[in-house]
């Protein structure tokens, strides 16, 4: 479980810059070499390859080395795992959600309780003379 959850880890950290989101997004449409997956960017080509290398360790793409280009694909396995895990919590919430709709209006009237316990309370109310100083 705790291999499962360092995957899903590194599977989400790397899907969270906009730019390697991007990076998937045209390598959705073909394999690209580095300095063609970097064009599009106003970053160094060294910023690029690190984006890479994180998409790689995240198991998201792979790089191959032909002659002197390396090029970068798809892996299209790499979302599996993260896929998984989130149509299982999206089951997990909506039977959550069938099983709270219950509760819901003690819930609602718990949630209005502390503003109305606040403002009657003495201690959170100034005395008349206090602002006249």
């Amino acid at each position: 479980m705790a291999a499962q959850t360092l995957s899903l880890d590194t599977i989400f950290a790397a899907l969270a810059d906009p730019t390697r989101r991007a990076i998937l997004g045209m390598l959705l449409e073909d394999d690209m070499s580095v300095t063609d997956v970097a064009t599009p960017f106003e970053v160094s080509l060294a910023a690029i390859s690190k984006h890479l290398s994180v998409l790689a360790a995240a198991g998201l793409i792979r790089q191959e080395r032909r002659g002197r280009i390396i090029w970068c694909m798809l892996e299209p396995d790499g979302m599996r795992e993260a896929s998984v895990w989130m149509q299982g919590s999206a089951s997990s919430i909506r039977s959550t959600s069938t099983h709270s709709s219950a509760s819901s209006a003690s819930s609602s009237a718990r949630a209005t309780w502390p503003k109305e316990r606040r403002r009657k309370h003495p201690l959170t109310t100034l005395p008349a003379d206090a602002g006249e100083s």
